[in-house]
């Protein structure tokens, strides 16, 4: 449902365009001032406002949202004798703008026009970042229409960005687009999992290190950053970051200056970094385990990926594309899902997100000989249990996966959720298992 923001100083008529365009099916909110406005921007697609406002008016409004979003169509209200004020705020980037009295049904008109080429654009979007990734990005939801958008939009400029998403939303795909489309593109894309290296080895591996710097270090070795250079740097899951190697991530990203360890030689770098997190990380810093000076650089613009909750509308087409890429691997000509499936799978809670609806349709494949597969195959795919009996149509490594995959749910459940716990339960080390939760949507 697009949703649209009425700014207007005059209580009546924001009750009257509220309800107007309701009936039409749209979603509208209201705001009483231009500052009100600035607070409510997040997820609107359209903008209705008055010129002439106290404070605050509807051209000043005009300006703050350009900055903000330069593809937010806003359309003002104007009374008579404004006109060419309206005319010159179209040339600074209005939609179009209508003179008090004006009529109900032209303003509707207006503003779904307006949705229309906003749609067309962000679809547009979507088929450039498809074009460079290589591959089908699935969704069509308001709220993945308006990350794309935003990727669009960020992607050439020169900035940090934080990625902000539970795990299992694609936090990683976004990573990949604002490379695969800035102006970086030809240079190299590096990734850096800040949870999978012991914290005394996280500088080294990131700046690097000289011969002998530490135990072990027989030769020189280039760091991540270098790798990176003229190109861009991932850093997924920056909140596991040490504390100490982050003072000195900031002075790269500061500086542009790094000094592998053991070396007293300063390097220079260019390296666009973005960062992946599934953590508040202000909320981190305002408890004191992640340096607020370092958040504040690295959340210069903070793409927030939506949950599978948020873009329910998408999990049909999510489930489909799935299971065609299940009847490639398994051989399957005829795999589709029934309706009734599909009716579940939309309906059920998915704390993983998209890694874990990929990851039971690909169990319910697997469990299957082909044909149309029933919601009586999802009965425990959302928990994570084993299969009951998968019998022959389940080859050894999908069965070993399953078994596995039960096995560290259970001793997650067991511990609490605590990750060390559950390792130790299980007799593995901690990097092990983040790295199990990650392939198994856990």
């Amino acid at each position: 449902m697009p949703r649209i923001l009425l700014v207007d100083d005059e209580p009546g008529v924001l009750y009257t365009l509220r309800e107007v365009f309701a009936e039409r099916g749209h979603e509208a909110i209201t705001a009483k001032s231009g500052a009100e406005a600035l607070g409510k921007l997040d997820g609107v697609d359209a903008v209705v406002t008055d010129l002439a406002m106290p404070g605050m008016d509807g051209l000043a409004l005009l300006g703050a949202i350009r900055e903000r979003d330069p593809q937010l169509p806003v359309v003002l209200l104007t009374a008579h004798g404004s006109e060419r004020v309206a005319v010159s705020a179209v040339k600074a980037g209005a939609y179009d703008y209508l003179r008090k009295p004006f009529d109900i049904d032209e303003l509707v008109l207006v503003i779904e026009r307006a949705l229309e080429a906003r749609l067309l654009r962000v679809e547009n979007r979507k088929l450039a970042a498809e074009r460079a990734l290589g591959r089908r990005i699935i969704g069509s939801s308001p709220p993945m229409q308006r990350l794309l958008d935003a990727v669009g939009r960020v992607s050439k400029r020169p900035v940090t960005v934080l990625v902000r998403g539970e795990t299992g939303t694609g936090k990683e795909l976004v990573a990949s687009l604002l490379h695969l489309e800035s102006d970086r593109a030809a240079r190299p894309l590096v990734r850096f999992n800040c949870a999978a290296i012991p914290g005394e080895l996280a500088e080294a591996e990131l700046f690097g290190h000289s011969k002998g710097a530490f135990t072990g270090a027989t030769s020189a070795r280039r760091g991540f950053f270098a790798e990176a250079d003229g190109g861009t740097l991932v850093l997924d899951e920056i909140g596991e970051l040490p504390i100490g190697v982050q003072a000195k991530l900031l002075r790269a990203l500061q500086e542009g200056e790094i000094q592998p360890v053991g070396s007293g030689k300063i390097e220079r770098v260019d390296v666009r970094v973005v960062a992946c997190t599934n953590r508040d990380l202000q909320a981190e810093a305002r408890a004191g385990r992640f340096r607020e000076d370092l958040y504040y650089r690295l959340a210069v613009v903070e793409l927030v990926v939506p949950s599978l909750r948020e873009r329910r509308a998408d999990i049909p087409e999510l489930a489909t594309e799935f299971s065609r890429r299940c009847a490639d691997r398994f051989g399957l000509t005829d795999l589709r899902l029934a309706p009734a499936l599909v009716r579940r799978l939309a309906d059920a809670e998915w704390p993983g997100n998209v890694r874990q609806l990929e990851n039971a349709v690909f169990r319910m494949a697997a469990l299957s000989a082909g044909g149309e597969l029933g919601p009586e195959l999802f009965e425990d795919a959302p928990q994570g249990d084993a299969p009951a009996d998968p019998g022959d149509a389940l080859p050894l490594r999908d069965q070993l996966d399953a078994l596995e995959r039960s096995l560290i749910a259970r001793a997650l459940q067991a511990a609490g959720g605590n990750q060390s716990e559950a390792a130790r339960r299980l007799g593995m080390s901690r990097v092990t298992l983040i790295d199990r939760l990650k392939k198994y949507g856990l």
